[in-house]
């Protein structure tokens, strides 16, 4: 019987420790080595282990210990810390032990939005001085962490891939651009370590960056479940199918619509260069083929030449007279493509593209540079204007909703920042809205989405956080009229979220380029940035903003404004006279004129002669504003506005 027992019991250690071998702590992925850990806040530890495992954190002298639930979920508290380091952490179980090294204790700030805080300081695109900036990027005390991009219908537990790295120049190029220039001027100001967490996804809206316990409680979610991702994934599935099939055996391809004798009376005619946000089929994915045809003299024909397409997204493959004379499949670059003599002939040319686009955007890009056909580099023939277009392939024939970021609210929010809900920070910085200006309702729903999403990621984290963004930049996107300006309502939304607590905005009116979406000048957006940081989150006492309208009064027939935010007084920046560019005036008609503007002791006086009454007055209410000069005397731009919105609290008093 003695022998049974002990049998038995061997038997039970035996399984224990087989077990146990297998069994291991595994931790969030927002921790690892090189991390920043919030200052002066309690820092949450967690993971996962076996249900009921106990599991133990050291740090900085404090010994922390925790043990997993049913589920195997744990966590662990430590006391509020204040900066220094570097620290060594150390996580133990009954039976392994994870070490992080070099941690250090500072400021965290979370960068989320779109493709303009993705922006890197060298990749897909540069910054302005890029190899400067690359090479002075040594900075031990500033911590970098890219969350991987995830899409989820439910909260994910953890975020799928990222890891903090210490700021170098091998390690600084593919981070955002405007992030690493904001810590960097928090750094050198305030010499405390910053981590920065770059969480971002070009070409979203802001709908994907909010719970859906908050968004789906609007009326355009109404009977959208996200619980019914298996439904949804399998319609999709199906749909897509069909399309991919439909791309494989291409039409165009199999029909030959490259060829000099295709028929293209039932094409459509198009605009090039132009984006696919103005086409037919500006909602759909797929391949559209566009043809050109031009006339050359024998002597043109006779040359080699090259042929510039300007900047095309996403792939083409391009052919002139029914050759494939080049392909590209780097998406929203340029095109250019060397024709040998003998390519062309006296006569008709033809030139087709097939142009594919797999999400968002699409089409011949309006950048400022037009397609030309050059011989010599001094000869040429500008290709730009009327062409033929026909689609052979898009997503809308198939009922196709690709499982992208656009498709479902609240799948970049459940992926990449409810994840990080519990992990300490210093707040947020925001760079995001060119999606939304899509439509005329989205570009005005904005507002409401903005503060919907700051007050969203604050009550979940139980904390009123700085939170700071930036006011899009200046662009020409070419298809709304100034009145009725998408991008000044996105604008006018963002700069209303001022009326939220601990919030600070950086004017970027002036750093934009009209027909480049994505500006190079990302240091002055960073420091701008960093500016409402140090009066926001650090009580600087100091000017963080451009003039900001704080009431009007009519004189007569001028209107008299009066700004805050000025500092030491308003200048005119480039006129000596203090003539101020941008505003427009309206009568009780609401029709607007051009208006003159005068800077006089310390407020703008405005007026036209075309307006004897002067009711309403707006500056810089355009998507692209030229010769915006209202600036601080810190060189801060005044942000744009207008009056006549209804939401304007200023005094407005006659006289």
């Amino acid at each position: 019987m003695r022998a049974s027992i002990c049998f038995v019991i061997l038997l039970q250690w035996l399984l224990f420790f087989a077990t146990a071998a297998t069994a291991q702590i595994r931790v969030a992925r927002i921790f690892s080595d090189n991390m920043v850990l919030q200052r002066d806040q309690p820092v949450k530890i967690w993971g996962w282990a076996d249900s009921h495992e106990p599991v133990k954190v050291d740090f900085n002298g404090q010994h922390a210990i925790g043990m997993a639930d049913e589920n195997g979920r744990w966590a662990v508290l430590l006391r509020p810390m204040c900066y220094g380091g570097p620290h060594i952490m150390t996580i133990s179980g009954t039976r392994d032990t994870i070490v992080y090294h070099n941690i250090l204790l500072g400021d965290v700030w979370l960068c989320g939005g779109q493709s303009n805080m993705e922006f890197p300081v060298s990749g897909w695109a540069k910054v302005n001085r890029s190899k400067q900036e690359i090479a002075q990027a040594d900075h031990p005390e500033i911590r970098l962490f890219t969350v991987g991009r995830a899409m989820n219908y439910l909260p994910a537990a953890d975020i799928q891939s990222g890891e903090w790295n210490v700021c170098t120049p091998e390690n600084i190029p593919s981070f955002s651009a405007v992030a690493y220039f904001f810590g960097r001027k928090l750094n050198r100001d305030l010499h405390v370590p910053v981590g920065l967490i770059s969480a971002n996804w070009g070409g979203t809206l802001i709908q994907d960056w909010i719970g859906w316990d908050v968004i789906g409680k609007l009326p355009a979610y109404k009977g959208f479940d996200p619980k019914d991702s298996v439904a949804i994934e399998s319609r999709m599935q199906t749909a897509k199918m069909r399309y991919d099939s439909a791309m494989a055996r291409d039409a165009g391809e199999l029909n030959s619509w490259f060829q000099l004798e295709t028929d293209t009376a039932a094409w459509q005619e198009t605009i090039v260069p132009e984006d696919w946000s103005h086409a037919p089929w500006h909602d759909a994915t797929g391949t559209v083929w566009y043809r050109k045809e031009i006339s050359l003299t024998a002597d043109q024909a006779a040359k080699g030449a090259v042929l510039d397409l300007g900047v095309i997204d996403d792939k083409d493959v391009t052919y002139v007279n029914g050759v494939r004379v080049g392909q590209t499949g780097n998406w929203y670059s340029a095109r250019h493509y060397h024709l040998p003599a003998g390519t062309m002939k006296a006569g008709r040319n033809v030139i087709a593209v097939k142009l594919t686009n797999a999400d968002g955007g699409g089409g011949f890009v309006k950048d400022g540079h037009s397609p030309v056909l050059v011989w010599g580099g001094k000869d040429s023939m500008p290709l730009s204007g009327r062409w033929r277009a026909r689609p052979s392939v898009l997503s809308t024939q198939f009922n196709v909703h690709f499982k992208g970021p656009n498709t479902f609210a609240s799948q970049l929010y459940n992926g990449m920042i409810a994840p990080l809900n519990r992990f300490s920070i210093k707040g947020v910085i925001w760079y995001q809205g060119e999606q939304n200006t899509n439509s005329y309702a989205d570009s005005k729903q904005y507002g409401q989405l903005f503060k919907m999403l700051i007050k969203d990621w604050r009550r979940k984290r139980k904390s009123v956080f700085p939170f700071l963004w930036v006011q899009l930049a200046n662009f020409d996107p070419g298809n709304t009229d100034d009145l009725h300006s998408h991008w000044a309502l996105v604008r006018e939304g963002q700069h209303q979220a001022l009326a939220l607590p601990n919030t600070g905005e950086a004017v970027a009116i002036d750093l934009g380029e009209s027909k480049n979406i994505h500006p190079t000048n990302k240091q002055d957006v960073g420091y701008r940035l960093a500016l409402s940081a140090l009066k926001v989150a650090y009580l600087k006492d100091s000017v963080c903003s451009g003039p900001v309208l704080q009431s009007m009064k009519r004189k007569g027939r001028k209107l008299v404004l009066t700004f805050s935010e000025i500092g030491s007084g308003l200048i005119s920046k480039g006129n000596a006279r203090g003539v101020v560019h941008g505003f427009v005036v309206a009568g009780r008609d609401g029709g607007f004129v051009p208006a003159d503007a005068l800077i006089k002791h310390g407020k703008v006086l405005v007026s036209s002669r075309k307006v004897k009454r002067p009711v309403a007055v707006r500056y810089g209410w355009e998507d692209d504003p030229e010769g915006l000069n209202l600036y601080n005397k810190k060189g801060l731009p005044a942000s744009p506005f207008r009056t006549d919105n209804g939401s304007f609290s200023g005094a407005f008093a006659r006289k």
